[in-house]
């Protein structure tokens, strides 16, 4: 019978139809399903990462003020994260296919509307459409990854989701400004917009949720969600997981999203190009690194954990040389960082491969969507906090941001670190301690089998 001490479902709660393999796992099939949710994941980037090239037209079309500017990313990323759990909840209950379907026609109709939006009130209610619609792509995808892809293809196939996925946000800084700058910007997104329409057909007629019948479908109720949600929590798996993705990913989101060009300009004195081209080597290296971040975790998945532990650690130690050098830092530092930065984000990954161990395939969609939170939280609260510190330092603005400014500023992102290092040590021996309790439980642990 099944225990929920791992997260499993109870009896009476899950329809349970003799469950039955109709298509092969982890050959073509799979494999097409898996481009066509890639490709949509790769416009979600886009849309996600749009506005960064195009901050200063959108400032002047909407005659705004850089603090509004910074509010179209960050009320579209608060959107994102609020809706994680309600979106797992979805999935659970309806499958990849339709949601990655809704989330592509809100997506759609969101970046259409800021195409044609003539004001900040409008262009603000197309973002948060834009970030509802974006919230509904990547669990989606990674709850396909882990249904079509066998024990030791999957850590591999979602990392490749996240190095993929990256190329959206270098399209998004190249010819989104090409477009920008030939057709204008209403053109420029109504033709991002289009894309959706082309890829919403492929996805209809491709995807499909699982190469099984008779999967478990959890019939949600209102009165029984809390219950559902308290027992994903309840696994130790889900929470070691989520403290993995708040604490490896947040700093190089806070860096390209928005404070790295600033501090590589107006701190460390770089030229504007020079500073673009570290950027785009975040990107790059995060491509990368991907494929070997995967590789480990399938060949090592009890080191896992201790993985990602080393990742944020070497993060927090070139930071750490970064602000304390004496001066301005020298380029090929300034290279190392974001060199580790980047490797957050595949390091990131790794909690959601987690989640396919402790936890069975119709909790994924939640348990996923849990997780998804920690990064976005801790880049949000992180970004916000840098935000009220270079305000209180330097009152006159941007202008007047100095080295040392950037340097009081980006310390506070060792706060998030110091308690991500410890929730994610302290995680790690509750979820050992736990597993030891089941017999062979361990063992599974080591082959990388889910503990189902």
């Amino acid at each position: 019978g099944a225990h929920p001490a791992l997260g499993l479902p109870r009896l009476g709660r899950v329809s349970r139809p003799l469950r039955r393999q109709i298509h092969n796992i982890g050959r073509r099939r799979a494999w097409v399903i898996w481009v066509v949710g890639l490709s949509v994941y790769l416009l979600a980037v886009f849309h996600r990462t749009s506005l960064g090239v195009a901050g200063l037209i959108a400032a002047d079309r909407f005659g705004i003020s850089a603090s509004q500017l910074a509010t179209f990313t960050v009320v579209q990323l608060g959107v994102y994260a609020a809706m994680q759990i309600p979106v797992g909840v979805l999935l659970d209950r309806f499958g990849s296919r339709r949601l990655m379907l809704v989330g592509l026609v809100l997506m759609t109709l969101g970046q259409a509307w800021f195409a044609i939006a003539g004001s900040f009130s409008v262009g603000l209610a197309a973002r948060v459409l834009l970030g509802a619609g974006d919230a509904m792509i990547f669990t989606s995808l990674l709850r396909l990854v882990a249904l079509w892809f066998r024990v030791k293809q999957a850590p591999m196939v979602s990392q490749l989701t996240g190095v993929f996925g990256q190329l959206g946000a270098v399209a998004a800084a190249t010819p989104l400004a090409l477009a920008l700058r030939t057709w204008g910007w209403t053109r420029s997104y109504l033709f991002a917009a289009s894309l959706g329409v082309v890829l919403g057909v492929f996805l209809f007629l491709v995807v499909k949720d699982s190469p099984y019948v008779g999967d478990a479908v959890e019939r949600i109720k209102i009165r029984s969600l809390a219950h559902t949600l308290a027992e994903v929590w309840g696994n130790p798996g889900t929470r070691l997981g989520l403290w993995m993705h708040f604490t490896a990913p947040f700093g190089g989101t806070v860096f390209l999203m928005l404070w790295g060009y600033p501090f590589l300009v107006a701190g460390q004195g770089l030229s504007p190009e020079s500073a673009s081209g570290l950027l785009i080597l975040m990107t790059f290296v995060a491509m990368a690194t991907g494929p070997l971040v995967g590789f480990f975790t399938a060949r090592l998945p009890y080191r896992r954990s201790q993985f990602v532990l080393l990742i944020v650690l070497a993060i927090c130690a070139v930071w750490a040389v970064v602000l304390l050098w004496p001066g301005r830092a020298p380029l090929w530092l300034l290279v190392l960082l974001v060199v580790v930065l980047a490797i957050g984000g595949p390091g990131s990954m790794v909690s959601f491969d987690l989640a396919r161990t402790f936890h069975p395939t119709h909790r994924l969609g939640r348990v996923t969507g849990v997780i998804n939170v920690g990064g976005f939280v801790a880049s949000l609260l992180c970004i916000g906090l840098i935000g009220l510190v270079l305000d209180q330092r330097a009152p006159a603005g941007p202008t007047a941001y100095t080295l040392d400014d950037f340097r009081v500023a980006m310390s506070v992102q060792f706060l998030f670190w110091g308690v991500g290092i410890v929730q994610l040590i302290r995680y790690r021996r509750k979820g050992l301690a736990h597993l030891e309790e089941f017999p062979g439980a361990i063992d599974a642990l080591r082959r990388g089998e889910a503990l189902v």
